[in-house]
């Protein structure tokens, strides 16, 4: 009986330890439980998705620090400061994006100090399927994020996908150039 018993724990011990072990880290669906059923409040994040400000981006933990911190080459943004005609830049983010992080914030600091009213932006958050509720981000074809698009005349004229070649502002006034 004891040998038996002592079989009975080594195979239970070695299926949870296989369980533990799933990609993302959980062993259990979603609206299941169990004594150790907390993988969902553990992911549980914010994500915004659809039309999103720039200041709301910035007021955001991941993006705040990087915003504070960079410093916006005023010689690079010359050319923008002068563009006359209207230009949209559309911003495809998830705000649980790494990248999104590093360049979002960058982007938005650029885009103040260009203070040009002729260029708009307009920012469409999604979430990890890369999709958003109102099909927003279905319209522009991207793979990868963040995506900045550079449109003129209703025709795209550049994008700047992930991180810049040179920077932001160098990137940005290659395409407006």
């Amino acid at each position: 009986m004891q040998h038996n018993m002592n079989k009975l724990l080594v195979a239970a011990a070695l299926i949870f330890s296989s369980q533990t072990l799933a990609s993302d880290g959980c062993n259990f669906k979603e609206n299941e439980g169990g004594f150790m059923a907390t993988c969902k409040q553990e992911q549980q994040e914010e994500i915004l998705t659809g039309i999103i400000e720039g200041k709301q981006l910035v007021a955001e933990a991941p993006f705040a620090e990087g915003y504070a911190s960079y410093q916006v080459d005023t010689a690079a943004i010359a050319p923008l400061k002068k563009i006359t005609k209207a230009t949209e830049i559309v911003v495809i983010i998830g705000t649980w994006c790494p990248d999104c992080h590093r360049e979002t914030p960058r982007f938005i600091k650029i885009m103040e100090a260009v203070n040009n009213p002729n260029i708009t932006v307009k920012f469409i958050g999604v979430d990890r399927k890369k999709q958003d509720p109102a099909g927003l981000a279905a319209h522009y074809q991207f793979q990868r994020i963040p995506t900045f698009m550079v449109i003129q005349d209703g025709q795209e004229i550049g994008r700047i996908v992930e991180r810049p070649t040179i920077s932001l502002e160098k990137d940005l006034a290659n395409i407006l150039g």
